[in-house]
């Protein structure tokens, strides 16, 4: 069974998915904010070349084409209710290897670069943060947004992967040495949290909590536990709560045979947002009381201006 539907059985389980919501396919015009149309509509249809799927690693299907759309519109759906209840939790995502025109390592389109763009362009955000803590760089987000500063790419990854081949520049790249472990990892985190968002002043975090981080990950070369997982999940919702900014989380990369170690790896991404969600649904609170006075005051103006 796909890891995500084994997530989404352990989060019921666990009284963690009280509130769900069930994603629809984004339209072509809403991948096309990312992505080149050609490239899209090939992948649709199945004109994409074999040259390409063996670039990302998937033979084409139209399972995989619903799949792909189902995850995509996830990602919208998160960033939608993140500003709406100011935390919202993917049970799959994190497709960060999809570049504009071509797709890699498993990723076709990159679901939170077009969560974010859709969000600027349905909700009329400003800024967005694009937060990857996978342990791979996000590649293909960082080339998407090379020259979009309304988007700012992060990434704290280990800097000896094999993978991606050819590390692409984000706003700010932290690579890591392999087995960097809880202290380390954590210390570096505290300290660039507060002052990336104080930089970025973002309206939107995009957050792929990859668990390929685990010191047991087949792919990773870090040494996290679950612990350092843990607090690590805990770090970013805390900073974002204490700047007044929503966050949308995808659950990113993790590797290993038996489904149920990564499942739970998984799982401390939703424990920290449930904790945290009594702070973040405050700050959504005072983002619509303050709306309110701004909407209030202008009102009165126009009042008195017709006076």
């Amino acid at each position: 069974m796909p890891k995500d539907h084994l997530l989404y059985m352990a989060l019921q389980a666990e009284g963690l998915a009280r509130l769900t919501f069930t994603p629809t396919y984004p339209d072509a015009a809403t991948l096309c904010l990312v992505h080149d149309p050609q490239y899209v509509e090939s992948f649709l249809n199945g004109s994409i070349s074999q040259q390409q799927m063996r670039s990302i690693g998937l033979p084409w299907s139209q399972q995989l084409v619903q799949r792909t759309l189902i995850g995509t519109g996830s990602a919208v759906l998160a960033a939608r209710l993140a500003l709406q209840y100011g935390v919202a939790c993917m049970c799959n995502g994190g497709t960060h290897h999809a570049h504009r025109a071509h797709g890699s390592g498993w990723c076709i389109f990159n679901d939170l670069a077009v969560a974010g763009k859709a969000a600027q362009r349905d909700a009329g955000i400003g800024q967005v943060l694009m937060l990857d803590l996978d342990v791979h760089q996000g590649d293909g987000s960082a080339t998407i947004f090379a020259d979009d500063p309304s988007v700012f790419t992060f990434s704290m990854h280990c800097g000896q992967q094999s993978f991606p081949a050819v590390v692409q520049q984000s706003d700010w790249d932290i690579p890591l040495p392999a087995g960097t472990g809880d202290a380390e990892y954590l210390q570096v985190l505290q300290e660039a949290l507060p002052a990336l968002l104080q930089r970025v002043q973002p309206e939107l975090v995009l957050y792929n909590a990859g668990v390929d981080v685990h010191r047991d990950d087949a792919l990773g070369k870090l040494a996290l536990s679950n612990e350092g997982i843990a607090q690590r999940d805990h770090a970013v919702f805390s900073a974002c709560a204490e700047f007044g900014v929503p966050v949308a989380c995808a659950i990113g990369g993790g590797y290993q045979e038996d489904h149920s170690h990564i499942v739970q790896r998984h799982m401390h991404l939703h424990r920290a947002a449930a904790e945290h969600m009594p702070a973040f649904g405050r700050v959504m609170d005072a983002k619509r009381a303050a709306a309110r006075r701004v909407r209030d005051a202008s009102k009165q103006q126009q009042e008195q201006q017709l006076r």
